[in-house]
C-alpha cells in the first residue's frame, strides 16, 4: 500500500496546526515542522495526535535555510518513512505601503514565502518521484486570496509573494505530473490565526473586515485544513495545477478596510 506520511511546514500553529491534526485523523503519519521558537506549540500538536492514537514527530526547521530544508526532509523520512504528502503552510506576512518598504523585511518574507516554498517543493519531488523510485504524492501550497486583488491596502508585497507561489504551482504541476505527483494551491481569505490576531482585540476592525467579505465572516483554520487534507487524498486524484479559493467569496473592494 502507498504510505500515508506527510510533512507540514508551519505545522505548530494556525492553518498548519489544523491541517496536521486533521491529516492525523485521516490516517496520516505527520511531521510537524516549524521554527525552534515554536517548539512548545509543535510538541503540543504531536502530543494531541499521539494521544488520539496517531503517529507524529516534531521537527525544528527554518524554511528560509537550505540546510534546514534538507535536514527536515531527512528526519521526516527517517522517523515516518517515505513521504507522500507535503503541505507548505509556513508563511510570513508583511504589511507596508511601497514607499515605506524595508528591504530586509521584504527579503525575509520572500525567502520564506517563495524561495523556501519552492525549495521544499523541489526536495519533495526528488523523494516522491516515481522516476526516482518514490511512490508519488501530493503537494499542497498555501497561497492567498490576496493574489486575486493585489492584496488589501498595505498588503501588496505579501500578495506578490503569493502570486509567485500560484504561478510556480501551475508550471510545477505540469512538470511533475508524469512522475505521479499532484500539486495544488489553496487561496485562503481572512482566517482567524496569529497572523490576524488584531481581529481578536479590535471588534470594529473585525466588523469592517467581515463587512468586506461576501459570506460576512472570517474563516477558521480548520476550514482550510479540510481542503488541504482533501487535496492530499486520493479523492482529489484528478486534481492538479488547481488554485482553490477558500475566502468566503472574495473581497468587496469598495469596503473601507
Amino acid at each position: 500500500m502507498t504510505p500515508k506520511n506527510c510533512l507540514i511546514t508551519g505545522g505548530p500553529r494556525g492553518i498548519g496546526r489544523a491541517t496536521a491534526l486533521l491529516a492525523a485523523k485521516a490516517g496520516y503519519c505527520v511531521a510537524v515542522a516549524g521554527l525552534e521558537e515554536h517548539a512548545k506549540d509543535a510538541a503540543a500538536v504531536v502530543k494531541e495526535i499521539q494521544e488520539a492514537g496517531g503517529k507524529a514527530v516534531a521537527i525544528h526547521a527554518d524554511v528560509s535555510r537550505e540546510s534546514d530544508i534538507v535536514r527536515m526532509f531527512d528526519i521526516a523520512e527517517r522517523k515516518l518513512g517515505p513521504l507522500t504528502g507535503l503541505v507548505n503552510a509556513a508563511g510570513v506576512y508583511y504589511h507596508a505601503v511601497a514607499t515605506e518598504f524595508s528591504f530586509d523585511a521584504l527579503a525575509r518574507m520572500m525567502n520564506v514565502n517563495v524561495v523556501g516554498l519552492l525549495a521544499c517543493c523541489g526536495e519533495a519531488a526528488k523523494r516522491m518521484s516515481r522516476e526516482r523510485g518514490g511512490a508519488g504524492g501530493s503537494i499542497v501550497n498555501i497561497s492567498s486570496g490576496a493574489v486575486l486583488i493585489g492584496g488589501r491596502p498595505g498588503a501588496n508585497a505579501y500578495a506578490a509573494s503569493k502570486a509567485a507561489v500560484d504561478n510556480f504551482t501551475t508550471g510545477f504541476a505540469r512538470e511533475v505530473a508524469a512522475q505521479g505527483i499532484r500539486v495544488n494551491t489553496i487561496r485562503p481569505g481572512v482566517i482567524q490565526t496569529d497572523m490576524t490576531a488584531s481581529l481578536r482585540t479590535d471588534p470594529e476592525l473585525k466588523r469592517r473586515v467581515e463587512a468586506s467579505i461576501p459570506l460576512g465572516r472570517v474563516g477558521q483554520p480548520e476550514e482550510i485544513a479540510e481542503v488541504a487534507v482533501w487535496l492530499l487524498s486520493d479523492k482529489a486524484s484528478l486534481v492538479t495545477g488547481a488554485h482553490i479559493n477558500a475566502g468566503g467569496g472574495g473581497f468587496h473592494v469598495a469596503a473601507s478596510v
